[in-house]
């Protein structure tokens, strides 16, 4: 048996047509499972009997089981998923000034070993099926239908690296992004890399809008080794030159993230690095405090140290912002809450 959420429209229509029936039913299914937001197939009443038995003999439904559940003072929603098979991954809701954005989760752990990140702490176990990644954001919109309110914003930063995961991850978003699917704008969508260099290669030939993140956290290849081994395969002359090609075959502003270490990447010669490296790119960087994790030493920058790198970097000229904290009273690192149930 196959999640639903796998198959996107054409899938659908595709498997239709194998079983003798109009290809046009395709999209009252995609209406009941992501307008409506269904629970059971039974529930499709403008759907026969037969194709739903039928339905329930090739596919099941429930992919996702909310296990856990922890909201912030701020309005953050951690979520811990149980997924079929017993695995477990998170995802996050976030609230700002725009609306409201979801961070998914795209794999059963990671392998990229960032010495900062909880995700890191345990290792892979697989990738996610796209209908799991998708499931993530239509369990999240059900909790916000409950507010008569709608999800807005995607990012692919939870547990797990898009890009050693690419297909799975592209047809997910073309799921979400599909008008018959949960029809969030391409603009509104963001993958987040660490610097999986041949893959931002491949995605720059894509001819999509979503957007381009990369996980920087570091301005010199000495630093960035250190706390992101993916460093040594694509050091920083390598991953720009790719970032250069890639702006230059979509014309698309490009979102380095940074977390800010206290004493650790947080200095003036850090800024001054930055702006050196981002230097002919249409890029900006957000400044991202850092949630601690008990299983490293790290900290979060003090925010007088926050707002004097901000600053910095302002008077350089780069285009920057610098995130509020957000989540400091849950489990909000990435990976933290997945790794303290897994502990359990």
């Amino acid at each position: 048996m196959r999640l639903i959420y796998d198959l996107n429209l054409k899938d659908l229509e595709d498997y239709l047509v194998d079983k003798g029936l109009k290809p046009f039913r395709a999209k009252q299914i995609f209406k009941w499972l992501y307008e409506k937001n269904i629970s059971s197939f039974s529930e499709m009443t403008d759907i026969s009997k037969d194709l739903i038995a039928t339905f329930n003999e090739d596919f099941y439904i429930d992919g996702l089981i909310i296990k856990d559940r922890q909201t912030s003072k701020d309005g953050t929603i951690k979520f811990l998923f149980e997924l079929k098979d017993g695995n477990f991954v998170e995802s996050v809701l976030m609230v700002f000034d725009y609306g409201f954005s979801a961070c998914l989760s795209t794999q059963v752990g990671c392998n990229m070993g960032c010495t900062f990140c909880a995700s890191g702490l345990l290792k892979k176990q697989r990738n996610l099926e796209p209908g799991e990644i998708v499931l993530q954001a239509l369990t999240i919109q059900k909790v916000l239908n409950e507010r008569n309110e709608r999800l807005g914003n995607i990012v692919l930063m939870g547990t797990g690296e898009p890009f050693d995961n690419y297909d799975n991850v592209m047809k997910a978003l073309s799921i979400i992004n599909s008008p018959y699917g949960l029809a969030i704008g391409q603009r509104h969508i963001s993958i987040s890399t660490c610097g999986v260099v041949p893959m931002i290669k491949r995605f720059a030939k894509e001819n999509v809008q979503y957007n381009l993140a990369i996980s920087l956290h570091a301005s010199n290849n000495e630093l960035r080794s250190r706390l992101m081994p993916i460093n040594n395969a694509y050091p920083l002359e390598v991953l720009f030159e790719a970032l250069h090609e890639y702006v230059g075959s979509n014309n698309r502003r490009i979102t380095f993230e940074y977390l800010l270490l206290r004493d650790i990447n947080d200095s003036i010669e850090d800024a001054r690095n930055i702006k050196k490296l981002l230097k002919g790119l249409d890029a900006y960087i957000n400044l991202i405090p850092y949630n601690s994790v008990e299983e490293n030493d790290y900290e979060t920058s003090s925010d007088e140290n926050a707002l004097r790198f901000y600053d910095i970097l302002k008077k350089l000229n780069v285009a920057v912002t610098l995130r509020q904290k957000r989540g400091t009273d849950i489990d909000a690192a990435c990976g933290q809450l997945r790794a303290k149930a897994m502990k359990k």
